[in-house]
């Protein structure tokens, strides 16, 4: 959500960013509903105070016994009841209104964000790791996968296009990926695990920027509940509605979620094998900070992402996102991809954002600075640390043999009891 009163006060600049982010201006209309909105209240205020005064004085009449201002006065109070009433429903009116245009408007890029149209645009900021070389022609994972335990046909029969059943061994591994995520991120980057609803209400959705434009994006109950699309959704929404001391911040919350997407936007998008499903789990991470933290935590958690891929041997690189690929409650986002050599190509794997003071608007989340008396909003950061089904995509790819087998990285052995191959069956 965007502050009215920055926008009043530096039109020019809220239109510039907008049209980096491919929008029309709406300054002038934002502006030109605000002070309608503030006439309507001035109005008001100037009402009620009259009214006030006047029925003060009807009784100052009446005991002076003046009988002719005494109706007059009255009668006054009666038009301004009228009026006052007009402008109550003509104030409430126009703030819905504003609320509802500004709520959606997507967060503004921040400056060193590259400005583009799409994914084409996006910025490299750097590589890490060796990409497998292998003596035979990699195969991708939907390949390998089937006679490991990556069961297409019966997910299709259960649930339709984008499920997946998990089986035997490979489910084991899925679990570990988890497991061993979660490990990382509260041994040893100072995370504290949640194990947060999966169903949330509308004010909440709302919260993280998923309503009301991202209805369709997402699956509803019959109650009127929402499937959260990433744990991000309950994890940020911890802090609604709350004023935080300063010295309890950051807070840093990880979750390891099934997570549910109607993929409306992606028909024709992935639609074979493991990569993009209604159904999956993910290891967030979410950072609630003060403004001048912000900056470096966005790097930090970034950070905490890479060092999963690290430990895992998997190849990948950071991507800066450009202005037209950003999602909407971002103002600048890392994306890490991760390296397949089954598709011969980049794959996103973790994106990493900082939302800066946005959702705490929608949540109203603030924070008391030591010293102070009011109060400033906290600002947001959510990142995937990682997306599990995919991370398991990737070690399928990067990690498979000649003869069908997928050897288990050294740092998940543990979680397998030992085990160092998935064997295919026959």
């Amino acid at each position: 959500m965007h502050d009215i009163r920055s926008i009043r006060d530096n039109p020019e600049a809220f239109d510039a960013a907008l049209a980096r982010r491919g929008l029309a201006p709406q300054a002038a209309e934002l502006v030109a509903l605000d002070e309608r909105r503030r006439a309507a209240i001035t109005e008001l205020q100037a009402g009620q105070a009259r009214r006030n005064e006047a029925s003060k004085a009807i009784g100052a009449a009446k005991a002076r016994k003046d009988e002719t201002l005494a109706q007059s006065l009255m009668a006054e109070v009666s038009t301004l009841k009228d009026r006052l009433a007009e402008l109550e429903v003509e104030d409430r009116t126009l703030g819905e209104q504003l609320s509802d245009r500004l709520a959606t408007i997507p967060n503004l890029p921040l400056a060193d964000v590259p400005d583009g149209a799409d994914e084409n645009d996006n910025a490299l900021v750097a590589e890490h790791g060796a990409q497998p070389a292998f003596a035979f022609e990699a195969r991708e994972h939907d390949t390998i996968g089937p006679a490991l335990g990556l069961d297409f046909e019966a997910g299709a029969q259960l649930a339709g296009a984008r499920f997946t059943v998990v089986r035997g061994t490979t489910a084991r591994l899925h679990r570990a990926l988890g497991q061993f995520m979660l490990d990382v991120l509260t041994r040893d980057h100072g995370y504290e695990e949640v194990i947060p609803p999966l169903l949330v209400r509308d004010e909440v959705a709302f919260g993280t920027g998923q309503l009301p434009k991202f209805a369709e994006d997402l699956f509803r109950t019959t109650d009127g509940r929402w499937l959260i699309p990433t744990a991000e959704v309950s994890l940020t929404n911890l802090v609604r509605e709350q004023i935080l001391p300063e010295h309890a911040l950051p807070m840093r919350f990880t979750a390891l979620t099934p997570c549910f997407r109607s993929e409306a936007g992606a028909a024709g998008r992935d639609t074979r094998g493991f990569i993009r499903q209604h159904q999956f789990e993910k290891a967030e991470m979410v950072s609630i900070t003060t403004a001048d933290q912000s900056e470096a935590e966005h790097e930090r958690m970034t950070g905490c992402a890479e060092d999963i891929l690290t430990r895992l041997g998997l190849a990948f690189r950071r991507m800066k996102l450009c202005t037209g690929d950003m999602g909407f409650s971002a103002a600048r986002t890392y994306d890490l991809e991760v390296w397949l050599p089954g598709q011969r190509r980049y794959r996103e794997i973790s994106s990493c954002s900082t939302c800066t003071d946005f959702q705490a608007r929608r949540m109203n989340a603030r924070y008391r600075a030591e010293g102070e008396k009011g109060t400033r909003f906290v600002h947001t950061l959510n990142g995937s640390g990682l997306a599990v089904g995919r991370t398991l995509v990737a070690v399928l790819e990067n990690y498979q043999q000649e003869d069908g087998a997928v050897a288990v990285p050294e740092v998940l052995q543990p979680y397998l009891r030992g085990l160092n191959r998935l064997e295919p069956k026959p």
